[in-house]
């Protein structure tokens, strides 16, 4: 998109700002699988202030080469430290483009915790931007 921007990168991951489309994406790297809870915890932050620095409804996080440890995902850290974070920045909308066979997906989008925000999990890209773009 010609107006896409990556604000940040490392190791991990990336985020690109599309501003055309009121979106925020992070895309994740293979290269997590050695991740610690630690260091994702540290990334969801990262990835929180860049959501509120933009200002973007929208947030579209690609999941289809994440590898970390899932036992290492902590719901309840999340809720208490990042979801109100992005409510404060006036996310309405967010999808998770996730690999195949994955049980999520194909569930309505639905809020989450305290999300004030319809979550999706979705098996291809262009499902997860149909649903972020209200379509």
């Amino acid at each position: 998109m010609p107006d896409s921007k990556h604000v940040y990168e490392d190791e991990w991951g990336e985020i690109i700002d599309r501003p055309s489309i009121g979106l925020v994406e992070l895309r994740w790297f293979d290269s997590t699988a050695p991740m610690s809870k630690e260091q994702f915890q540290k990334w969801l932050s990262i990835f929180a202030d860049q959501v509120a620095r933009a200002q973007r409804q929208r947030v579209l996080v690609d999941a289809t080469s994440f590898r970390m440890n899932p036992a290492f995902m902590d719901g309840a850290w999340r809720d208490a430290n990042i979801i109100p974070r992005y409510n404060a920045a006036g996310v309405t909308r967010f999808a998770f483009h996730m690999p195949a066979g994955m049980p999520m997906i194909g569930k309505a989008p639905a809020p989450e915790g305290p999300g004030r925000f319809p979550t999706g999990y979705f098996g291809s890209r262009e499902e997860a931007l149909g649903s972020l773009m209200g379509e």
